[in-house]
């Protein structure tokens, strides 16, 4: 079957469990809760950081579809805004040289935490559908978790994920020496690729540090020129991503890349 894609503005619906109560949700996505620690401090106070997921297989699409969950709660804030880059995998091989890809450490953390049961529901998945696309869905603090999940499955089983991500963070970290090559390499993970990213998104452009960079970012919105009062607003430009008219000039004008270039 050849692979059909969703209006963009459904995945956002169905990823954000009807966050703006349209009644428009496809699939009800019920979420897996996997809670873990990190630091002897949360361990010390009983506190816990969790991170939620959902996967299944959609029969009519042949599709089998990942979705990870937004903020939720103090504690993914802290992950959100206290716990930056660190190393996430060993050096990789990219274009016959060592890559070390370094992420944002909160979002590794929690991706690392639901890694391996991840990987199994997902082999299972496509075990039974061999032919099946995958599609991985994320807004928010979920997008940089989709991002790591499409790395991990492309780079140990050599799919490329369909990736539609909203109101995306920037997961991965590069550096002056090696930023060129991050970006041909993250371009190599998706056969599509939309990190959605309203311009006036305050939270599209976390973390606000140099060398923090997503997969692709593709920009909407962009009637509205940024504007430092309208970053001031994500309860207005960060929930919006279920409106139809956002994406009716997607493939028509150019598209901001990883790099902050411009792509047709």
């Amino acid at each position: 079957m050849a692979y059909q894609r969703l209006p963009f503005e459904e995945y956002f619906i169905n990823t954000s469990e009807d966050f703006t109560h349209t009644g428009r949700v496809t699939y009800p996505v019920k979420y897996i809760a996997v809670k873990y620690n990190t630091t002897k401090f949360f361990k010390l106070f009983g506190l816990a950081h969790e991170v939620n997921y959902e996967i299944h297989y959609e029969p009519d699409r042949d599709v089998i579809q990942m979705h990870f969950q937004r903020t939720l709660g103090a504690i993914d804030w802290v992950a959100n805004i206290f716990e930056f880059a660190s190393r996430y995998y060993r050096a990789i091989e990219f274009e016959g040289e060592p890559l070390q890809l370094r992420v944002h450490h909160g979002w590794g953390n929690m991706y690392l935490a639901i890694k391996n049961e991840v990987r199994e529901k997902w082999q299972a998945l496509h075990e039974a559908h061999p032919d099946a696309a995958t599609e991985i869905l994320g807004w928010s603090l979920g997008s940089g978790i989709a991002c790591l999940c499409c790395q991990d499955l492309n780079y140990n089983f050599g799919v490329k994920p369909y990736l539609y991500t909203y109101g995306s963070v920037r997961p991965f970290k590069c550096t002056p020496l090696n930023k060129k090559r991050m970006h041909r390499y993250l371009a190599t993970l998706c056969t599509d690729c939309e990190n959605f990213a309203d311009v006036n998104d305050l939270i599209s452009y976390m973390p606000p540090f140099r060398g923090f960079t997503m997969i692709r970012r593709v920009n909407v919105g962009t009637e509205y020129k940024r504007s430092f009062f309208r970053l001031l607003h994500p309860l207005r430009y960060h929930v919006h991503y279920d409106l139809p008219e956002l994406y009716r000039k997607i493939g028509e004008a150019p598209q901001e890349s990883s790099d902050g270039t411009q792509n047709a």
